[in-house]
């Protein structure tokens, strides 16, 4: 099997270093060509950092790179994608208030006699890596207007675009709807045919053992494992990644639950174009309940959060907090009546990434902290310590930046940040988005332990397994409209059924 797969990128020897951390300590890893390498460890691991050294974004502390034996070195992002590698994020770097097709041609835009750009040719191609996403948006749209899931098809299409020898994707699903996971993988059988060498980082492990190849297993920024995927299974990764740390703390803690303390009534969000995105939707969460809200992407699940924080004043419907309406029109008027949100994109919408990790913790609840008119710095750092011991946030420092934490660590702070306000309702929006197996235990064990103590809780997924296993009560979403409810112990098929649109369901009628 190695012989029809070559080495054609070879790291030897790997360190990297930070101000208070070892990213990386004496990693070596293969990329071979024509073939899926996955990578896989818990957040902190040293996976992103590993990636971006390949991608030319960091430079190695210690350690060389090889490309078909010949060392080379990567000073910026254009030094690798000269040597033909690519890389889609799993955090997005794109620009909102630009067009898909500028967004995917960026700094690679075909030009006319090496003038001025040639705009039908960059619409043209767009057009021709989106149908080979099997994706029918314009390539005119502004990219701000597409949900997550686009947006990270149109990060993957940009890879595309550029011709990768090596591509590099570092949680490529985590946002994509199970059709769209369906149509990456197809691409990814293709792009192996053509000897294309691809890195695939995931923490959905069924995933690697369906996709991969080879896998490399990090810990710690140390390799732990690395074999052909011949005969791996989901308990060799567990053990590989974290040892004896893996336990299930998504069971109920058995607790009876309160009095109704959140209703929704005939909540309505129009949508650009037409239409409702939220349409006529009413729901309800006790004390200490756990109310799973499962759809596809689209199906109008984050907009009804976004809604009971007062995102969008627009919408209309009543809302009911403790049996008294909720008339507060803005956000920190939802967050004083105890109600606070988890977003699903943290980097965008629910960190400031250029300040420290304490700073980003205590933002929304820094009234806690003062004293007359004055902020006492020494009860927000005592706040912070408490939290980031609390929610077992790995940090060498809580004044370093936010940004020099791992995904799942970041998302940890998130969830921090809306615990410090002191919620009576807590919304989650997919809050184990791109979070590896032992983060995600943390964070459920996190929500059990707060349904316990009388919160209710309102948590979008689009995993199956994770509401089925975690959730007191599901409802289900399609086309803006609740289409079913259940409780822990329905039959999987039921809920798969529910949140198919109707348009799907009449064609399969």
């Amino acid at each position: 099997m190695t012989d029809a797969h070559p080495v054609g990128l070879r790291i030897r020897g790997a360190t990297k270093v930070y101000p208070g951390t070892r990213a990386l300590e004496g990693v070596d890893f293969d990329i071979r060509m024509g073939a899926v390498n996955v990578l896989v460890g818990e957040n902190g691991a040293g996976k992103s950092t590993l990636m971006k050294v390949i991608a030319g974004v960091e430079t190695l502390t210690e350690g060389e790179i090889t490309i078909d034996d010949r060392p080379v070195v990567f000073h910026s992002k254009e030094d690798a994608v000269a040597r033909g590698i690519g890389i889609v994020f799993q955090e997005l770097n794109l620009f909102p208030d630009l067009s898909v097709a500028e967004n995917i041609f960026i700094g690679n835009e075909p030009t006319r006699w090496g003038i001025d750009i040639d705009r039908n040719e960059v619409i043209a191609r767009t057009r021709k890596l989106l149908r080979r996403l099997e994706q029918d948006f314009d390539p005119r749209t502004p990219l701000g207007f597409l949900r997550i899931g686009q947006q990270q098809i149109v990060e993957i299409a940009k890879a595309l675009g550029e011709n990768a020898r090596i591509l590099i994707l570092d949680e490529p699903t985590s946002a994509l709807s199970a059709s769209e996971v369906e149509v990456l993988f197809r691409i990814i059988g293709e792009l192996k045919a053509q000897g294309v060498g691809i890195v695939y980082i995931s923490h959905r492990l069924e995933e690697l053992i369906r996709v991969g190849d080879y896998i490399t297993v990090l810990r710690d920024g140390r390799v732990t494992g690395t074999r052909s995927m011949e005969g791996v299974d989901i308990p060799w990764i567990v053990r590989a990644m974290i040892g004896d740390k893996s336990k299930d703390f998504s069971k109920s803690t058995g607790h009876a639950f309160g009095e109704e303390i959140f209703r929704a009534e005939d909540i309505c969000l129009a949508k650009m174009g037409g239409g409702l995105a939220v349409d006529h939707v009413s729901l309800s969460v006790r004390a200490g309940e756990i109310l799973g809200l499962y759809g596809l992407m689209g199906a109008g699940r984050s907009e009804f959060l976004e809604c009971i924080m007062a995102r969008h004043p627009q919408s209309t419907g009543k809302f009911w907090m403790e049996g008294r309406a909720l008339r507060e029109r803005d956000v920190a008027g939802r967050i004083a009546r105890g109600i606070a949100l988890v977003p699903e994109d943290r980097k965008n919408d629910g960190l400031i990434l250029g300040m420290a990790i304490r700073e980003n913790l205590t933002l929304s609840s820094l009234w806690q902290s003062t004293r007359l008119f004055h902020l006492s710095l020494r009860n927000e750092a005592a706040r912070a310590a408490e939290f980031i011991k609390r929610l077992t946030i790995k940090v060498a420092s809580a004044e370093n930046p936010v940004s020099s934490l791992s995904g799942g660590n970041q998302q940890k702070v998130v969830i921090g940040k809306a615990l410090m306000t002191g919620p009576r309702v807590l919304l989650l929006d997919e809050p184990s988005r791109g979070i590896d197996i032992g983060a995600k235990a943390e964070i459920y064990r996190t929500m059990r332990d707060l349904a316990a103590q009388g919160i209710a809780i309102i948590f979008v997924t689009s995993d199956l397994e994770e509401v089925m296993a975690l959730s007191d009560r599901i409802a289900v979403m399609a086309d803006g409209r609740v289409t079913g409810e259940f409780g822990p112990d329905v039959p999987a098929s039921r809920v798969i059924a529910a949140a198919t649109p109707a348009k799907t369901r009449d064609q399969a009628a």
